[in-house]
């Protein structure tokens, strides 16, 4: 906190309007404090440093000669800005900062607010700089209200992380933007950390040649230090996810390390010695400057690491443009994204396509999937004709893969030569040579002879036929498309953004040889197991069981999954429509589902992979539920659908069944029956309104029986040598019992048993404080009470211990002891009917006791509760 003696008086000279002299060295500020370049301009307009000075706050300007201030934090001996407030929106020289209890607000020369810290509940007391470079408000009470390393800017100080959904943006450079925002970005997401050029991908840490993975969980944050890049997550942030270690060696105590994008979109790592005042870069990405979007103009060619001319068929014309390059023939103009270049959407006859030179590339075609495969270059290129913000596309031909460039066009690479590309343009004249070499023209004299009227009907009727002739031409080539699309409605919905690849029918027959590598069933289809042309290996999953909804839920799961990616969540790589046909192509799993390593699995599996694999299918639950755009529901969650690879990786799957909710459908009731008997919420069975809780529910099943390693459903025996567990309401005697395995686990959950309830091949290798947390975590998650169940995102804070263990409500419980009741009854039917083939139907009641009244229909089949599996 600074001297608190000097503190008084030192508060009333920053609060005067006067010009101090001298060295900055106050630690902290005190409310009611206003600021301006003009104040502290003997200090560099600098009134405010840490502890041992090594970094200020201040009004400043980022040059010299320069009228445009900002309020910034710098590191004083390397003169590098840290973090700026105001950006995008420059002060001038008498501008005021002002401290209240509010918070902090920069005001312009009219005294309007263009930049300041969000509301607080609590009261601002006071403003610090640490000697970390951190700016933070403190309350009364010292707890931090705010602090400038939650909005990072264009840089990351070491130890400064930069959380998941947060993004480092480069300054868009040159004399007009000095410090406002350009179009490059570090941005962290879920599983990576990549750069980006107006939502293009140029490079990901994952890819970098010394890049290396730890461990499966989800990312939360990026950090930086003079060794390396790295992605934490799992374990409270403490576990490594991936990083890239330096060439270098780790610098010494005195340095000053941190990474910066730069308006040339180059992330670098720099450390800065303090004592001979010298930096030395440790770390510059992307290695291939030519990989950077616009290291030249648009439509550049970028060669030996920055070398830039004109792709072949343009030139530099310094009065267009700021000198991009421009096509040479003056008829053509290349159009902005989605204006209007031309009149509509469906007009094709102004736009044409210049080829580029074979061993040209564009940098995001490495990053990206195609929008489709297995068409020729002009299917490919009718799809950007149709799309309003495709500017180009690059055609493979071995594949038949169609990839789109979007909205902002970059410059060109050198490339391998495997991709054709082809820049789109509009005509908006004719070239005067054409005109003399045309020997078809109509003659000018009988133009000049002609009333204009008729000249005027003959070029409309003209106009009419030629496009008449180019629909017809391109309805042709549709029809002889390799694809079979039921029409344009499906051409549009191809060249959606976001979506998978589209693959073809006979490649995935040939993958799964004629799909007779059958490895699982589901949902809606059977899996087969493939490997496509590339070599690697797949899922293939065949919708068999399409109903009157079945079109609709397979163009949800194509619309919702393709766009989503989570370490925890399957990702599909791809899908077929092939007349009736409807296929959907997925990573595939090594190990399978986990039914087949819970209950039938050797060896078995030990009791921390099981937690492992409990925490990443909540991440994965969690993250459909509050992760996403919109909330999605999966409706049938179970151990079938939860997949495990290699190291211990745990990913949810099959979302046919889910329900994409928007905010207006969300307060809403979600009344199709779907789901899988033994796993379905109470609420499914009565009037009651879906919603993510039932998802809930339904993991509190699957987290007994990984506890268990056995099926709820399925009669058990099980030994009670205490004596003291009563296991039904009838009254059974002490000795082998068939149990329902949820109604043991609440018995023994009141009476603290808990190693009683853990796989018995795990004797001696697991604790009964670590069986205790996953039973109360899943008899919570069980309540009959939707309202009482944990969210996805406390299950998996209860599970990791960052949130305290909650204790189960047993009032909302006792419908267990009903469930438990019929199930015995059913496990001793003398017509050999399983328990597991009934479900329970309860009505709707207040009563939360065991004696309550139940529907006449007590039980329906498995059939009547899922439909056709």
């Amino acid at each position: 906190m600074g001297r608190p003696l000097l503190l008084p008086f030192c508060f009333i000279l920053l609060s005067a309007d006067l010009i101090l002299a001298g060295p900055i060295s106050i630690p902290s500020i005190q409310i009611n404090f206003t600021a301006s370049y003009l104040q502290f301009i003997d200090n560099s307009g600098a009134f405010l440093a840490s502890q041992k000075g090594s970094f200020e706050a201040r009004i400043t300007n980022s040059k010299p000669e320069s009228k445009s201030f900002y309020f910034v934090v710098i590191h004083v001996a390397s003169h590098t800005i840290v973090w700026s407030a105001n950006r995008n929106r420059p002060i001038s020289l008498s501008s005021q900062l002002r401290l209240t209890e509010k918070g902090l607000t920069l005001y312009n020369d009219t005294g309007l607010p263009i930049w300041s810290t969000p509301p607080n509940p609590r009261p601002v007391s006071s403003l610090h700089l640490l000697e970390s470079g951190n700016l933070i408000l403190l309350d009364s009470v010292n707890s931090t209200v705010w602090q400038s390393f939650d909005f990072p800017t264009d840089l990351l100080v070491v130890g400064q992380p930069l959380r998941v959904g947060k993004s480092l943006v480069a300054p868009l450079g040159g004399d007009d933007g000095e410090l406002s925002e350009g179009g490059y970005r570090l941005v962290v997401g879920d599983d990576d950390a990549v750069l980006q050029w107006n939502g293009m991908v140029y490079w990901k840490l994952s890819m970098d040649g010394k890049a290396f993975r730890d461990a499966n969980f989800a990312v939360e944050f990026l950090i930086v230090n003079t060794t390396g890049l790295f992605l934490m997550g799992g374990e409270n942030g403490r576990r490594v996810v991936m990083k890239r270690i330096f060439d270098t060696a780790a610098a010494n105590s005195s340095d000053f390390g941190f990474a910066k994008l730069d308006f040339r979109g180059l992330l670098s790592v720099v450390s800065f010695n303090s004592v001979d005042r010298t930096s030395k870069e440790l770390l510059e990405r992307p290695n291939d400057k030519c990989q950077i979007p616009m290291i030249c103009r648009k439509l550049d060619v970028c060669s030996n690491g920055g070398s830039c001319w004109c792709a072949p068929g343009f030139h530099n014309d310094p009065k267009i443009n700021n000198g991009d390059c421009v096509p040479t023939d003056t008829s053509l103009v290349l159009p902005d994204s989605c204006n209007n270049t031309w009149s509509s959407a469906s007009d094709y006859t102004n736009i044409k396509y210049f080829s580029l030179r074979s061993d040209l590339d564009y940098f995001s075609n490495d990053f990206t999937d195609p929008v489709i495969r297995d068409v020729n270059v002009s299917f490919c290129q009718n799809l950007c004709s149709k799309n309003c913000s495709c500017l180009g596309v690059f055609f493979t031909e071995t594949s038949g893969s169609c990839y789109m460039i979007r909205n902002y066009l970059g410059s060109m690479k050198s490339g391998s030569g495997n991709r054709a590309g082809y820049v789109k343009m509009v005509a908006v004249g004719v070239r005067t040579s054409d005109v003399d070499n045309n020997k078809d023209a109509f003659p000018t004299i009988a133009t000049v002879l002609l009333p204009s009227s008729v000249v005027l009907a003959i070029a409309v009727v003209a106009l009419v036929c030629l496009r008449r002739r180019q629909r017809r031409r391109f309805s042709k080539k549709i029809a002889r498309s390799k694809l079979d699309y039921d029409g344009d409605e499906e051409v549009d919905f191809v060249s959606i953004p976001g979506l998978p690849v589209r693959i073809d029918y006979e490649e995935l027959a040939e993958a799964t040889q004629d799909f007779k590598n059958q490895i699982g069933s589901g949902g809606f289809g059977t899996v087969y197991k493939g490997t496509l042309r590339d070599g690697s290996e797949v899922a293939v999953k065949k919708i068999t069981c399409l109903g009157s909804q079945g079109k609709r839920e397979f163009l949800t799961e194509i619309a919702v999954i393709g766009k989503i990616h989570h370490v925890n969540l399957v990702r599909l790589k791809g899908f077929c429509a092939h007349g009736a046909q409807k296929l959907l192509v997925y990573e595939y799993m090594k190990r399978g589902s986990l039914d087949r390593s819970l209950f039938q699995g050797e060896p078995v599996l030990e009791w921390k992979e099981r937690c492992e694999i409990a925490v990443g299918a909540a991440r994965g639950l969690a993250y459909l539920h509050s992760g996403c755009e919109h909330k999605i529901i999966h409706c049938d969650v179970k151990p079938e659908n939860i997949l495990l690879h290699h190291e211990s990786q745990v990913k949810i799957s099959d979302f046919g069944l889910s329900k994409l909710l928007t905010p207006e459908e969300q307060s809403g009731l979600f009344t199709t029956l779907r789901g899988t008997r033994g796993y379905l919420a109470p609420e499914w069975l009565t009037s009651s309104a879906i919603s993510d809780k039932s998802d809930v529910y339904s993991y509190g099943m699957v987290l007994l029986e990984i506890i268990r390693g056995g099926k709820n459903s399925s009669p058990q025996t099980w030994s009670d040598n205490s004596g003291s567990a009563t296991l039904s309401p009838t009254g059974d005697s002490v000795g082998q019992r068939r149990v329902y395995f949820p109604l043991l686990a609440l018995q023994m959950h009141e009476e603290r048993k808990y190693l009683e309830l853990a796989d018995p091949r795990l004797v001696g290798r697991v604790r009964s404080h670590e069986v205790e947390k996953m039973v109360r975590v899943a008899l919570c998650c069980v309540h009959e009470d939707p309202n009482l169940r944990p969210s996805m995102t406390n299950v998996v804070g209860m599970l990791e211990g960052a949130v305290p263990l909650v204790e189960p409500r047993l009032e909302s419980l006792n419908f267990l002891r009903f469930y438990g009741r019929r199930f015995m009854e059913a496990s001793t039917l003398g017509d050999g009917t399983e328990a597991n083939e009934f479900m329970l139907y309860r009505q709707p009641t207040s009563n939360t006791s065991s004696t309550v009244s139940y529907n006449s229909f007590s039980y329906m089949s498995s059939h009547q509760v899922s439909g056709p599996r």
